[in-house]
């Protein structure tokens, strides 16, 4: 089993000093949990999503906890490739450079990057991401096996060029695929990439999506196959807030939660009727409107005969790793027989402080996962 943490720098507030401080606070957590012994940090990529997600430059922080750290492995979850984000011969230069810099320790997601707040901000049509989504990942691990590279297809042309540096790891960094919906479960496997499954919807789920990756990866051919290795390892996302006081841990989860769903909330239904999220919700507990916004959206989706998965309501579920040490290990243990072969926490929610993620990352790394190595 491995064990990370994921960063999406959330904040409530958005003032240029706030903001700053969830930044750095970010790269003190990354280094604590080198520290405790987890074994990866990933950073997501985001564009333009105000309090949902500050991390829109994955690669300096990376970059940045890679000088601070020595061990941990640092991991795009993930690089947005629609090509207007990052083109296919930048991020080969860049990710190879940061693998290079941390002696090999790069994990490299992909993604598409997909709300029209992003994707209009670099004048990508939402229907073309597919395909370039493909395209760069097919033609990335190429720049890196091949002294010279070039490309002519539909959507681009590279004229022969040396692409460098080389990475650090031979043939080139481990490659993971975010995973949502089946769609992209049967690409990660069919493609030979790991799989990043970031959804709150719980073990059950996670059981679920496991079932069509695995599946996928059995219909893996030579010509499916995008790296030179493939990675069969399903990282399922782990919300969880763990203090001495399980009561007040479980608080602060539920609170952070409902500000991640609303935050996203507003950035995938954007306009007047949908409000910035709050901060703080007067006499409802948070653990209340997570469960009833969850029952009202299920219940619009059915009456409108809508077919949605899980990345849409499972956001709601309040059951997840907060608490104590042992409510933690009893809902990791859950994830792992559901499939998991990695449990990616994630702590940093907009409302989190960062002391409660402190201690949080120092009872996984006292507590909980020791009790996995005990095998």
């Amino acid at each position: 089993m491995k064990f990370s943490m994921i960063f999406e720098a959330q904040t409530a507030d958005t003032s240029r000093k706030a903001e700053a401080q969830v930044l750095k606070e970010c790269v003190d957590q990354a280094v604590y949990a080198e520290e405790m012994g987890f074994d990866r940090v990933w950073a997501v990529e985001h564009h333009c999503l105000k309090w949902y997600a500050h991390m829109s430059a994955p690669e300096t922080f990376l970059s940045f906890v890679a000088g601070r750290t020595e061990r941990i492995r640092i991991g795009h979850g993930v690089v947005c490739l629609p090509f207007r984000m990052n083109h296919p011969v930048k991020v080969a230069e860049r990710v190879a450079t940061l693998d290079v810099l941390s002696n090999g320790r790069v994990d490299f997601g992909i993604g598409k990057g997909g709300t029209a707040q992003e994707t209009g901000a670099f004048q990508t049509d939402p229907e073309d991401i597919p395909d370039m989504l493909e395209t760069s990942a097919r033609m990335i691990p190429e720049m890196w096996r091949q002294e010279e590279f070039e490309h002519h297809g539909e959507l681009m042309d590279i004229p022969p060029r040396p692409i460098i540096p080389k990475p650090y790891q031979d043939p080139h960094p481990p490659m993971y695929l975010a995973c949502t919906r089946e769609v992209t479960l049967n690409q990660a496997g069919e493609w030979g990439l790991g799989a990043l499954v970031l959804g709150f919807a719980g073990p059950d789920d996670i059981a679920q999506k496991n079932r069509v990756y695995r599946a996928a990866v059995k219909r893996r051919t030579a010509e499916s196959q995008i790296p030179d290795f493939p990675v069969e390892h399903l990282s399922a996302l782990c919300p969880a807030i763990v203090l001495d006081d399980g009561q007040k841990a479980r608080a602060i989860g539920h609170r952070g939660q409902r500000f991640f769903t609303e935050a996203i909330g507003h950035w995938y239904n954007p306009g007047p009727d949908s409000p910035a999220p709050r901060a703080s919700i007067g006499d409802l507990d948070d653990e209340t409107v997570l469960r009833e916004t969850g029952e009202k959206l299920v219940a619009y989706l059915n009456e409108e005969r809508i077919e949605v998965g899980t990345e849409a309501t499972g956001i709601y579920n309040p059951n997840h790793a907060y608490g104590t040490v042992s409510d933690c290990i009893g809902y990791v243990e859950r994830l792992i027989e559901a499939g998991a072969d990695e449990i990616m926490f994630i702590h940093q929610m907009g409302t989190v402080p960062h002391e409660a993620i402190l201690e949080t990352i120092q009872n996984i790394g006292k507590h909980v996962i020791p009790h996995f190595q005990k095998g």
